[in-house]
């Protein structure tokens, strides 16, 4: 069963992801800089999720670095930081960014402009000899790790790189609900990471938890 690392993942998004994973048989491992911070992540999910039997175990992220498919999962100005300080342990590997450069200003979600345009590309910047993907901006954190529903939701993912683009395609798969759509580059990343704050703001506007579907595509 494949093995899949969260790199700042007690974080909402990397908590979520690591659950929803690992409810359909994935085996995670929670990494952080702190490993405490790791066993009480871990700790907390199989607890609020006692009767899954989740697969999920804490490192540091040089453990979590380990795995055979990383996740970035930090906040987004220590995304790139972050992948250069585990980069020897991540040639050759699949890495999914799903940070997202956003700020709340005046109560209003706004997108910014991180370095090489998206947080993505910052990190493949850091990470020549692996294939980076950019996957799970837009979904929602709460609805992610619900796992007393499907996801419901298009999980858009963009790479330069095909193997990238096929493993987490395969990944997302696996959850009930969720449908990878190939949206092309990793220079595309930079407009998926922005619209996230859109999707943000309908949230907060209208206190709900929007997912993204599109129509008109035949996957037969």
């Amino acid at each position: 069963m494949m093995e899949i690392g969260i790199l700042g993942g007690t974080g909402p998004a990397g908590k979520a992801l690591a659950a929803r994973l690992a409810s359909v048989g994935l085996d995670l491992v929670i990494g952080s800089r702190n490993r405490y911070r790791a066993m009480e992540a871990c700790d907390g999910l199989i607890e609020r999720w006692g009767d899954r039997q989740l697969s999920i175990r804490p490192a540091d992220n040089v453990g979590a670095a380990a795995a055979e498919v990383v996740v970035i999962a930090t906040p987004w100005d220590a995304a790139a930081e972050t992948a250069r300080s585990v980069a020897r342990h991540l040639r050759g590997k699949v890495v999914v960014c799903m940070s997202n450069a956003i700020a709340l200003v005046a109560g209003e979600f706004q997108p910014l402009v991180p370095p090489r345009g998206s947080v993505s590309a910052s990190v493949q910047a850091e990470l020549r000899d692996a294939y980076v993907a950019a996957a799970f901006h837009h979904v929602p954190a709460t609805e992610l790790g619900n796992l007393d529903h499907d996801l419901a939701s298009d999980i858009l993912i963009c790479s330069d790189h095909q193997r990238a683009t096929v493993t987490v395609s395969e990944i997302v798969r696996e959850i009930p609900g969720a449908r990878p759509l190939d949206a092309g580059g990793l220079s595309n990343a930079t407009a998926i990471e922005a619209f996230t704050a859109v999707l943000l703001q309908l949230n907060s506007r209208y206190e709900t938890r929007v997912a993204v579907c599109f129509t008109g595509i035949d996957e037969s």
